[in-house]
């Protein structure tokens, strides 16, 4: 077992009944992959179990589950298979096939760079299988050496479809881009969009990091590292490490295009392009080889075999002569007697069945010529149909992405196409294009036309303008759920508030063209799609006064505050160690604003003063005025009945003395002369 089983309370658990994990093998933001063994089975698997935390989150939730369907919708070589998808209580789970091996992220950081021949075959697995993915309609959008698994045995294999989705859904989550910043194309910084020329986007880095042996773009901050996806160019892995073939160099800058339609349109095509380059390199093509017609010999009827006795003729080399005069006989040795002679008869008459096998030969021969003529005019025809519907002015072309650009750049885009822009433009409401610029095409944008067609390009009208409901004074939720489907909600601002209730929502605030704030308790209409911040408040900040120090403490830090400065302070009214203000550093207060503390000290300390020979009535007013209590024994003397006594008897001591510390509430005795 694992050394992490000490720490990994999965380590050694039954998952349904079934899934034995063994070990930990990697641990990501979302999840968990395990080493567990189908008990059914009998087999190793990768068991990837979503961290508990996470469970409570629908989207979360939807997302894991999400990656379990894509993945088994595809089936490939170079993909890692999905077998099962599950859960048991909390516990969300995906089995997958057990790859044993690195991935391309640890041999990079062993190797740093690689050769071109082993870039290449590794990127060829990688596009084999995102092809097989593009061709079922889904986009894996987090591609990366990370989730290339190069397995022990030569195996290159692709996994990890936690970010996938079909083709067709090209939208980002508010601001948050999903995917790894370092890898993300420029469409999908931009506009947050992603198709299958994305993930082309993705290869193409991944070939320039094998290559080089670092990624193209480096900064301390992710926006920096995103801004320069948007608006620079990925470099030649030649000029980093001399020696990178060209075509290598073609390939990265093809694959790594900032705008989409000058990529590869999918992986496959991009796979076709390496295998062609690679054949061109080592001459390994498919050659048709043509046998050549046999020749046929026509030999004249009725001649004779070379034993023969009759005289014969003598046949001569096409062209050649037949001799006068002399048979064949005569020019043998050893023969004494000729034969008679044959005349009249011309050498190159053929008998009646040769001439018609001569007669069939030539009328072959005119036919496969005709047929060779009708051929090459048919190639012709075809040829000169494939320029027409092709490159010619009947061909089909594919309407550019136009949206975000001036009319006139459209106009000239649209052109170079050979298409037509027409004449009269429109207008749509878009909240996200800025007014006056293209919004769109019509037709859409990426749709196969015919050259010459006439394309209306659609400006911008800004966005649509909605009515606003009641927001300040409802609760969040009733908020939110006003507001989700016609305005792009951000992340609410939350801050303390004496008067308004938890939950309640106490502003909001949207943005004009300019990206100005503004207040949207003062407008009744706000653009559609547009951004809305609610500003909640969460409360009165807790009351602390009373309490003591460390009560007081843990009553902010409860509710995300913090204590700034403590002093102390006498109090006559607080007993010392107790709270007597509190006070927030931020007004208004927010999550993790400091609040300064003011803690008592008891009563002040006061010198008792010396009122020795004041009468009693001005002793006692003067310790009274200290806050001081003040007892004076009863007169016992017959005498004090027949006067003020307290106003004529001088103070003789008091108790206590005389410069005794004391504090206000205390008592003080007066003694006198009776």
């Amino acid at each position: 077992m694992s050394t992490n089983a000490a720490t990994d309370p999965m380590i050694g658990r039954m998952i349904d009944q079934r899934y034995r994990v063994r070990s930990r093998i990697a641990r990501g933001g979302m999840a968990t992959v395990y080493l567990a063994t189908d008990v059914r089975l009998e087999r190793r698997v990768a068991i990837k179990i979503m961290h508990g935390h996470l469970a409570d989150d629908a989207a979360f939730r939807e997302r894991f589950i999400q990656e379990a369907r894509s993945a088994a919708r595809l089936s490939h070589p170079n993909l890692v298979g999905v077998y099962d998808q599950g859960a048991e209580g909390d516990t969300a789970y995906i089995v997958m096939e057990y790859i044993p091996g690195i991935t391309l992220r640890d041999l990079l950081q062993e190797h740093r760079a690689l050769t071109p021949e082993q870039a290449t075959d590794i990127i060829r697995a990688v596009l084999a299988g995102l092809a097989s993915a593009h061709r079922a309609g889904i986009v894996h959008r987090d591609l990366k050496p990370e989730n290339v698994l190069l397995a022990d045995d030569g195996r290159i294999k692709l996994g990890d479809f936690g970010l996938a989705r079909a083709s067709t859904q090209n939208t980002a989550t508010g601001a948050a881009l999903l995917g790894t910043i370092a890898y993300l194309s420029p469409e999908l910084v931009t506009r947050g969009a992603a198709d299958s020329r994305s993930d082309i986007y993705a290869v193409g880095i991944m070939l320039y990091e094998m290559l080089t042996g670092e990624q193209p773009y480096k900064g301390e901050q992710p926006m920096q590292i995103a801004y320069q996806h948007a608006n620079d160019t990925v470099p030649a892995p030649s000029a980093v490490v001399p020696g990178v073939p060209s075509e290598l160099d073609d390939l990265v800058a093809w694959a790594t295009a900032r705008d989409p339609d000058d990529r590869p349109r999918d992986a496959r095509e991009m796979l076709d392009h390496i295998t062609g380059n690679q054949q061109r390199a080592t001459g390994q093509y498919r050659t048709a080889v043509l046998r050549p017609e046999n020749a046929t010999a026509i030999l004249p009827a009725g001649a004779p075999g070379p034993d023969a006795t009759d005289a014969t003729t003598v046949l001569e080399p096409h062209g050649g002569r037949q001799p006068s005069g002399e048979t064949a006989a005569a020019k043998r040795p050893g023969r004494n007697t000729p034969g008679p002679r044959r005349t009249g008869v011309d050498p190159n008459a053929l008998s009646p069945a040769g001439q018609r096998l001569a007669d069939k030969s030539t009328k072959r021969r005119k036919r496969g010529w005709i047929l060779l003529v009708v051929v090459v005019v048919l190639a012709l025809v075809g040829a000169g149909i494939g320029w027409y519907l092709g490159p010619g002015p009947g061909g089909n072309v594919r309407i550019p992405q136009v949206a975000g650009k001036s009319v006139s750049q459209a106009r000239q885009l649209l052109e170079a196409q050979g298409l037509q822009a027409a004449d009269k433009t429109g207008t749509r409401f878009d909240a996200v294009v800025a007014k006056g610029q293209v919004s769109a095409t019509a037709p859409a944008a990426s749709r196969e036309v015919r050259k010459g067609t006439s394309v209306q390009i659609l400006v911008s009208d800004g966005p649509k303008m909605i009515a606003l409901p009641a927001i300040v004074g409802q609760s969040v939720s009733t908020a939110q759920a006003a507001l989700d489907d016609d305005f792009d909600l951000q992340d609410p601002q939350y801050q303390f508030s004496a008067d308004v209730a938890k939950d309640t929502v106490i502003a909001a605030t949207g943005r004009d063209a300019d990206g100005n704030g503004v207040d949207l308790t003062t407008v009744t209409e706000y653009g559609e799609r547009g951004p809305i911040t609610l500003t909640v408040s969460l409360g009165p900040v807790p009351d602390v006064v009373g309490k003591s120090a460390a009560d007081a403490q843990a009553a902010l830090e409860a509710v995300e505050l913090t204590v700034g400065s403590q002093d102390e302070q006498y109090s006559d009214d607080v007993p010392e160690g107790q709270v007597i203000s509190a006070k927030p550093q931020d007004d208004p207060a927010v999550q993790g604003t400091a609040v300064d503390l003011v803690v008592s000290k008891g009563p002040a300390p006061i010198a008792l003063p010396d009122v020795h020979g004041k009468t009693i009535n001005q002793a006692a007013s003067t310790l009274e005025n200290l806050g001081l209590k003040v007892s004076v024994p009863d007169c016992t003397n017959i005498l004090c009945g027949f006067y003020d006594w307290k106003a004529s008897l001088p103070v003789t001591s008091t108790d206590p003395a005389a410069g005794t510390t004391v504090h206000k509430g205390d008592t003080i005795t007066l003694a006198y002369d009776q």
